[in-house]
């Protein structure tokens, strides 16, 4: 049986932190032979970092601080039944910056990202407010908490586009990432809902555009209303450059389901579509691995590890659009039980599903 809305929810918001935990041990190799010799030919499991490497000290299962943060969010939404910014941005005063020293190799899950070390010097340092703290990185940092956003709001796009905007803005400004960065919450969201990733995936989206319900401008549109120039323009779903982050999965996915098109094996997309940890070569392999692996979690989640890189934010994107796309079943039991805090992720990441199914 196809699965119900609260179970896509619930298994692309488990999927998320099975695929940041499986990345832990193996992260950051951009050498592929060193990966290979510390790590065998196929990682299938949670493995240890290694004590000279990213993470050092924490043990297979355990999550990076991508699954921190999205336990502050998911935790917000749950006691807020709903997004409420403020009580997000206590819990990152509260629970997260005080765990931090500006330093890299620092902080819950051992590494902290480039946007959260500027929103700490900035808030903790020179003590700005939230709304005045976001940084220039061009990772995906925002995406990998903004999810939970995608799933809560997946029945009300303009909300989810809305809410996703401005979360990601509390640490990145770049409207390009921003637009990515959103794009990425309007695929995850309507593959909750239950709509297919497939080739039409992109023009469902448009659809929603030229309707009004999704504030990305069209370009082409007749009297568009174009965002206003300048760095003091609101960082908002409405200023997007373009609606273009919209129509690369599309694409994306297209070229994965062409027999013309192999990539072999799979996790080779990390090559194809680069390494880095930018959005621009992140979003197009977690959809490239989702729309070739469909209906193969296992598959997906570990193709995105086996290719190197930043294969943490890889895995964990790729790891909420499978989960959404199959739902909660069609996550092996061998990757939940094992996982850090995994009846409690179960027992919260429940709740949120019920409310993404049941709020108006």
């Amino acid at each position: 049986m196809a699965p119900t809305l609260e179970q896509r929810a619930q298994g692309a918001l488990i999927g998320a932190y099975v695929g940041d935990a499986l990345a832990l041990g193996p992260h950051w190799y951009y050498d592929l032979d060193a990966l290979r010799r510390d790590y065998g030919d196929w990682i299938d499991g949670y493995t240890d970092p290694r004590p000279d490497r990213y993470h050092a000290g924490l043990r297979a299962g355990q999550s990076g601080q991508a699954g921190f943060i999205l336990d502050l969010l998911t935790g917000s939404l749950d006691a807020c039944g709903g997004y409420d910014e403020p009580d997000f941005c206590r819990r990152l005063d509260e629970d997260l910056f005080p765990l931090l020293d500006g330093t890299p190799l620092n902080g819950p899950g051992g590494y902290t990202s480039q946007s959260i070390r500027e929103a700490w010097r900035l808030r903790v340092g020179q003590g700005l407010p939230w709304g005045q703290v976001a940084g220039l990185a061009d990772t995906t940092e925002a995406a990998e908490r903004i999810l939970a956003l995608a799933v809560r709001y997946a029945r009300r796009p303009a909300d989810l586009a809305r809410h996703c905007a401005t979360n990601a803005a509390l640490t990145q400004y770049d409207t390009t990432v921003l637009a990515m960065t959103v794009a990425y919450g309007c695929v995850l969201g309507s593959l909750v809902r239950g709509e297919p990733l497939d080739a039409a995936t992109s023009d469902r989206l448009m659809t929603l555009v030229r309707d009004g319900s999704l504030p990305f401008h069209s370009v082409t549109s007749t009297g568009e209303n174009t965002p206003p120039p300048g760095p003091e323009s609101p960082r908002t779903a409405g200023q997007f450059p373009s609606p273009d982050a919209l129509l690369t999965v599309s694409g994306v996915v297209r070229a994965a389901q062409d027999p013309d098109i192999r990539v072999e094996p799979a996790w080779k997309a990390s090559l194809v579509y680069g390494m880095p940890c930018a959005v621009y070569h992140q979003f197009p392999a977690a959809y490239y691995l989702a729309g070739r692996f469909q209906d193969d979690f296992e598959s997906a989640v570990l193709h995105a590890v086996n290719g190197g890189g930043q294969n943490q934010a890889r895995a964990m994107l790729t790891g909420a659009l499978c989960g959404a796309i199959g739902g909660i079943q069609a996550i092996p039991a061998r990757f939940i039980e094992p996982l850090e805090y995994g009846a409690l992720r179960l027992e919260s990441t429940g709740r949120l599903a019920r409310q993404a199914a049941t709020a108006a």
